[in-house]
């Protein structure tokens, strides 16, 4: 199949067209929503969390189209081309991430209810009362969220490019986009961020429905992607040895852990309007790896079909080329596919927003609003928040211009740090004797381990740098609160402080 000429078929005024009327959709929720709720924005719980009143279908689609980002429809479909099928460990990833919620979630909101938390440093700062804690939890979700603004930046231009066959450039697509998220961002707050993930949600459950039916149909099958491996790479057949087990399952323990204590989805938990609609959300969420991280595996796996030979920068746009041959091959899929361009754009940005949101309510609430000034209002602190948010965004979009690594490496890196903060986060919400300063030593440890290794390169035994780190983190912790145990009065603060 002709790459090129598929490309050309999708190119041009309809892109566009939908490119516009997705971000005029997502310009007007902003809108509204601010025109509805204008008086009630100077309040952080409003503006970050959506007042704690999101319902049922709300927090579903905005927990869905927040764990199902650009990496997961742009990213994960090259990473099962190159990889083959070893790569069906991409599905579990989503099933940990909703196990390791349910060890924590229900727990975290009741706390989130009764202490009025905003985000996941304030309630590590609430649990161990120490300024190093609190700074050293803050700087590693920052550093994470920030890198994963980059990922879906990145994915914002590659998927612009890619489906349009280069008609719209890689720069255009990232700007255009960033400046609309900005918009309806600042406008709205957290309901503006919820109701457009609700669009979007939707937007990207049809989308991947119809680009691996129109893929089945026109471009090929699994069996056919199989026997091309076999002439070509057959190692993408074979399964795991016992190192490759091993560093998928690294792999998953990492992910599940790591991506379960993002702090923007942990906002989401303190958002919900009550626990019972926490946790049938999240039970919907469990049903949504084999629709979507599923499908999209597929995908790939019938992209080796479609396009064999494609090296690591040419598959990094296979989406894209997929997309854009279905569009050449009648009036249906090419509607279907100029949808779905949209939907994949959209699906990105929704996951930038909620980024950007929970990025800004750390900055203001926990280190301006705790360290720097704690007499400023609440209207001060969200207006600081906003503008160190634009400033990262700008710092961020000077980064993705020329992007550094493919989609899947930008994925990983941000892991490495993030789960760092998993013991503070999760283990303060059952264990009180937990020291503070072995805590902070674990943290810190953890994280420069984990750093030491990824910069020099190394992956001892294949086990991901992360969970080395987090491996001594939990060692320092555990052996320093069992031997320095907090003093009786801290422990009977904790036990208070957790009781629910």
């Amino acid at each position: 199949m002709d790459g090129s000429e598929s490309q050309l078929a999708f190119s041009g005024a309809s892109g566009i067209i939908v490119l516009v009327a997705y971000g005029a959709i997502m310009l007007g929720v902003g809108v509204l929503t601010w025109l509805k709720n204008r008086g009630l924005h100077e309040s952080t719980d409003e503006y970050y969390l959506g007042g704690r009143g999101l319902g049922v279908m709300v927090l579903f689609f905005t927990f869905f189209a927040t764990q199902y980002s650009g990496n997961t429809v742009v990213g994960y479909p090259p990473a099962a081309y190159r990889t083959g099928y070893a790569y069906l460990v991409s599905v579990p990833f989503f099933i940990t991430i909703i196990l390791a919620y349910l060890l924590f979630a229900p727990r975290l909101y009741a706390l989130g209810r009764k202490y009025s938390l905003v985000t996941p440093v304030d309630w590590i700062h609430r649990r161990f009362d120490s300024p190093a804690v609190t700074w050293l939890s803050a700087i590693l979700m920052l550093y994470a969220l920030a890198n994963y603004m980059l990922e879906q930046f990145v994915a914002i231009g590659q998927g612009v490019s890619g489906m349009t066959g280069g008609t719209i450039p890689y720069q255009v697509g990232v700007v255009f986009f960033i400046v609309i998220m900005l918009v309806y961002s600042w406008l709205g707050g957290m309901r503006s961020v919820a109701y457009t993930d609700t669009m979007q949600g939707i937007a990207l459950l049809f989308g991947v429905v119809m680009l691996l039916i129109g893929s089945l149909i026109y471009l090929g099958n699994p069996a056919d992607s199989a026997a091309i491996m076999q002439s070509q790479t057959p190692e993408k057949l074979a399964p795991p040895t016992g190192p490759g087990l091993f560093h998928w399952f690294s792999l998953l323990v990492l992910v599940g852990i790591g991506a379960a204590v993002y702090p923007h989805a942990v906002q989401r938990i303190f958002s919900a309007k009550s626990e019972a609609t926490l946790k049938r959300s999240l039970t919907r969420m469990a049903y949504m790896p084999f629709a979507t991280a599923g499908v999209v595996f597929v995908v790939g796996i019938i992209g080796v079909a479609a396009f064999p030979g494609m090296d690591t920068a040419n598959s990094e746009q296979l989406v894209g080329r997929m997309a854009s041959a279905l569009a050449s091959e009648n009036v249906v899929f090419y509607w279907a596919m100029v949808l779905l361009f949209g939907g994949v754009i959209a699906a990105i940005v929704s996951t930038a927003d909620s980024v950007l949101l929970t990025f800004s309510s750390i900055i203001s609430h926990d280190l301006y609003g705790r360290f720097v000034n704690p007499a400023a209002a609440d209207g001060r602190r969200i207006l600081v928040g906003k503008l160190i948010g634009v400033a990262a965004v700008i710092v961020l979009v000077i980064i993705a211009w020329y992007p550094p690594s493919t989609l899947y490496r930008i994925f990983v890196l941000k892991f490495e740090l993030l789960v760092q903060v998993a013991p503070a986060l999760i283990l303060g919400l059952y264990w009180t004797r937990m020291n503070a300063v072995a805590v902070f030593a674990g943290m810190l440890t953890g994280a420069v381990m984990a750093s030491t290794l990824t910069l020099a390169g190394l992956q001892p035994l294949g086990l991901f740098n992360g969970l080395w780190g987090l491996i001594m983190n939990l060692a320092i912790v555990g052996i320093g609160s069992v031997l320095a145990t907090a003093p009786a009065a801290q422990r009977e603060a904790a036990h208070r402080l957790t009781a629910v």
